[in-house]
């Protein structure tokens, strides 16, 4: 059956109307518009082609259609045949919001403006699976979110109320001729706005993003952008492979992967390629499913890939990949080809020099590029499965577990995959508040695939169903994992992002040249797999002409090893000396 939106628009609401089919369009949603004036019913389906409608409104728009809804729900084809569920946002308006739910539930429902900064919000466990992988949450919003909402005041109604906190309600669920209906008090958000903080916080848009978000997650499970599988992985930065670095001791946190199911990847410093452990070593090899490497710049100095020289790039970029080599060939330790910026730190110009360097992705804390506001990014860019505005290649975001499960959740339900960032200082208590962090991820109502990071990086890209034999897939990386997990032999229809095609130098599905071609801003490709088959696909890029190895003078390379050698003395002693000084004046 084909799942399709209706969008219902009404002169009232055109800003938020607009706003709602940008989110319906980023999700891939095929869908309508209607104006109220002219609104009907859509015609019954031709034969052979069922069509399930669900209806997209401003309350007030809905308001204005109720009376004809009611009497085509008496009719054979009617309303409560043809449309699978409604869902309604405020256009500002909140006595017109506060009418309609009224008229849906029954009885009269007031809105009020702001809530307490100190309530705790939950997110609903709906049994129908409503808010996906913020199920069952509890949530502190920002305190402007609070102050400036309109809110449902519930007190004593009996209404299903899917995001609430004490009293007040934000996400309503409700009936109309046993239609289900679904109501946000928020403005839906603008997609399309500057993101203004270094990253996406949901606890700033909670109201105005996780019901639009949810509803098209569910309503729309087979028609809009889905993720293979919701993967995920642990990145330390920094640590040598010692058998102690800082606070992390890489015995006991294999341990304790094993025992509470997380993956872990060292973000791994190229300048330290000779310095390993070979028993750590040994423990890496023994144990890949659990411990990889991923590449952490090159001599790890802040500024390293921020400037917009692009021969020194070039250089820095292709120095860390021979020192990654080097330290393959030396220890037999294969490592994931995804950069990891120092402090996070990059430029517009880096990241197309990484692409030719042969690099599959990045993963990084920082989306926003050196020198700060020069390339503005929109909400939409983060809510991608990877940012790709910075020459087609895709950064993966990764978040800290101050930034709360809440965030790392809400990428999950946006498709994103489940990145996790630490030092070594998070493990200073024996690793208790990384354990408690990741037993919180781990009770998700998604369940999480831990693995490899370059197996996250190849198995994160969207797809959606085109027919019962053929899959729509949007590419990110410079590998993509496709497997064919069903009974019947399966067509992969598969774009990439790309806005110089001749940049490419092949593309590959195993050891076999796929042909491709161009299509506006995207390449495009066809992989046919039999049942339980499955193909790497690799893309390949044009190494630059006048790649070379960097190169320093004495007095840099002696400023690196002291760089080096301070960092691993406050890490490995200055750390937990004051640890140990703490804990003792604590008591």
């Amino acid at each position: 059956m084909l799942e399709k939106a209706l969008l219902l628009t009404g002169d009232h609401s055109l800003a938020d109307d607009r706003r709602a089919g940008r989110l319906l369009e980023f999700f891939g949603v095929p869908y309508q518009r209607q104006s109220a004036t002219d609104f009907r019913l859509p015609e019954s389906s031709p034969a052979g082609e069922n069509t399930s409608y669900r209806l997209v409104c401003a309350a007030q728009t809905f308001a204005r259609v109720m009376g004809d809804l009611q009497d085509a729900s008496h009719h054979l084809n009617g309303f409560t045949r043809q449309i699978h569920s409604v869902f309604l946002y405020s256009n500002g308006d909140p006595v017109a919001l506060a009418n309609v739910v009224g008229q849906l539930y029954g009885t009269t429902i007031s809105i009020r403006r702001g809530a307490g900064t100190n309530i705790q919000w939950r997110v609903a466990n709906d049994p129908d699976g409503m808010c996906g992988a913020m199920r069952d949450l509890r949530i502190h919003p920002s305190a402007t979110t609070l102050g400036s909402g309109d809110f449902f005041h519930t007190d004593g109604s009996s209404v299903t109320s899917l995001i609430a906190g004490g009293n007040k309600a934000a996400f309503l669920k409700l009936t109309f001729n046993g239609v289900p209906v679904f109501v946000s008090s928020e403005r839906l958000i603008d997609i399309d706005a500057d993101l203004a903080t270094p990253n996406f916080d949901v606890r700033d848009h909670l109201f105005s993003a996780v019901p639009a978000v949810s509803y098209i997650r569910w309503a729309f499970a087979h028609s809009a952008w889905r993720a293979p599988e919701a993967s995920a992985c642990l990145v330390i930065d920094d640590p040598l492979l010692k058998a102690r670095y800082g606070f992390v001791r890489f015995r006991e946190l294999l341990a304790l992967m094993k025992q509470h199911r997380f993956s872990t990847s060292i973000a791994f410093i190229p300048w330290n390629w000779r310095r390993n452990d070979r028993e750590v070593v040994k423990l890496f090899k023994d144990n890949p499913e659990s411990y990889s490497l991923c590449i952490h710049g090159c001599d790890h100095t802040a500024g390293e890939f921020g400037t917009s020289d692009r021969q020194r790039l070039r250089g820095v970029a292709s120095e860390a990949t021979r020192r990654m080599s080097l330290h393959e060939r030396r220890t037999g330790l294969a490592h994931d080809r995804v950069m990891v910026f120092p402090q996070g730190v990059f430029s517009e110009e880096a990241i197309p020099e990484l692409k030719r360097a042969s690099f599959h992705a990045v993963v990084n804390t920082e989306v926003h590029s050196n020198p700060p506001g020069e390339r503005k990014l929109r909400i939409s860019d983060v809510w991608d499965v990877a940012v790709m505005t910075y020459g087609d290649f895709p950064i993966y975001t990764r978040r800290y577990p101050a930034q709360g499960v809440e965030n790392l959740a809400f990428d999950l339900l946006l498709g994103k995959p489940c990145l996790v960032v630490i030092h070594h200082d998070f493990c200073s208590d024996g690793c208790a508040r990384l354990v408690q962090f990741i037993d919180q991820l781990n009770a998700l109502k998604v369940p999480l695939t831990w693995r490899r990071l370059s197996d996250v990086v190849r198995r994160s890209y969207r797809q959606k169903k085109l027919s019962l034999d053929s899959v729509e897939i949007e590419m990110y990386g410079s590998e993509l994992l496709i497997e064919n997990r069903s009974e019947r032999a399966k067509s992969y229809f598969i774009r990439r992002r790309e806005h110089e095609p001749k940049s490419i130098e092949s593309l590959h599905a195993g050891s076999l040249q796929v042909s491709w071609d161009s299509a506006g801003d995207y390449i495009e490709c066809e992989v046919n797999l039999a049942p339980g088959e499955s193909t790497l696909l690799t893309l390949h890029f044009k190494v630059a002409e006048d790649s070379s190895h960097s190169t320093q003078n004495l007095t840099y390379t002696a400023k690196t090893m002291l760089r080096r050698y301070l960092s691993e003395a406050r890490d490995n002693y200055l750390a937990p000396a004051k640890a140990r000084i703490d804990a003792f004046s604590r008591s």
